[in-house]
């Protein structure tokens, strides 16, 4: 079992791979303590603390640009201004305005400013989850990282985080609001996925609302052939997510540039963790090579699905 996967692994930047079933390891690749770059995934991150925050009324997702009082180098038009944290916690602003940390993929796939109000398109768009961030900071008074420790790496006792160095902030020349990297190990980021998997309970504990859980997770937008996207989580549609490869319903992923995922599979009772170590220069496993390796995965555990 997992021999094919094994030998794929080996002809591909694939860091570190685990994959828990039934809350257990069945497999794993790489070393499982190194802090690997998160990337994107921070979104996710932000996304659950949102959710915790929500649920003591201490971040209202009705509130608008506007009324926060949130602006950027390139003056905000009125109409943007009227976009919603909850608009922005879709990536469906309709704010155009550059942004700091973007891909040249985020780059090509972002429209003209002003060519959509606010509520009206999806788009991947960092400028949205940046400027959550910023709104994160003014309604809470917490930075992200160490709210990430305490609320969330804490509680499932994840074992490598350490906020004070995998975590900090990027500004750039682009934009007012700075994205929030982070650095996970392998083994925390599965606790993550874990963690979501359980509906947000750990030890008896709710860590996240459940209903965060599942309103966060639901194919909302829809995402062409990555599938669709909720509360800054990627979500499986019809089976869509990765290229040749057909993923269980339901199924969601929190995703980082270079080919870092960590996937929910609810249907299969499994988390899947892959890793590749972008701190070195070309170093990356694309969306084809992932989803090779994740229906060779499937093959072994459940079957040709």
């Amino acid at each position: 079992m997992f021999n094919d996967l094994t030998r794929y692994l080996d002809t591909i930047d694939t860091a570190a791979l685990l994959v828990l079933k039934n809350g257990r390891p069945i497999y794993s690749f790489g070393d499982l303590q190194h802090r690997y770059q998160c990337h994107s995934m921070r979104k996710s991150f932000l996304s659950a603390l949102i959710g915790i925050a929500v649920a003591s009324d201490g971040f209202d997702l009705s509130l608008t640009l506007d009324a926060l009082h949130i602006d950027d180098r390139h003056p905000l038009s009125a109409v943007e201004k009227q976009a919603t944290l909850y608009d922005l916690l879709l990536a469906r602003s309709g704010i155009y305005h550059p942004a700091n940390y973007e891909t040249p993929w985020m780059q090509r796939i972002k429209p003209a400013r002003h060519s959509h109000a606010p509520g009206e398109n999806w788009c991947y768009n960092n400028w949205d989850f940046n400027a959550l961030g910023t709104a994160w900071r003014q309604l809470t008074g917490e930075d992200i990282h160490q709210a990430f420790a305490q609320r969330i790496a804490a509680p499932t006792g994840m074992e490598d985080f350490r906020p004070a160095e995998d975590g900090g902030y990027e500004p750039g020349a682009a934009s007012d609001h700075p994205a929030y990297p982070f650095r996970l190990s392998t083994r925390d980021l599965a606790r993550f996925g874990q963690l979501f998997l359980q509906q947000g309970c750990w030890d008896g504990v709710q860590v996240i609302p459940a209903r965060w859980v599942n309103t966060s997770t639901l194919p909302i937008s829809h995402a062409g052939d990555r599938g669709a996207y909720g509360y800054m989580w990627w979500v499986t549609r019809d089976g869509i997510a990765w290229p040749e490869a057909i993923l269980p319903p339901a199924s969601y992923s929190a995703r980082g540039a270079g080919g870092h995922v960590c996937l929910v599979m609810p249907t299969l009772n499994m988390v899947v963790v892959h890793r590749v170590d972008t701190d070195c220069p070309g170093k990356e496993v694309n969306r084809f090579q992932l989803g090779k390796l994740l229906q060779l995965l499937l093959n072994d555990v459940s079957g040709d699905l």
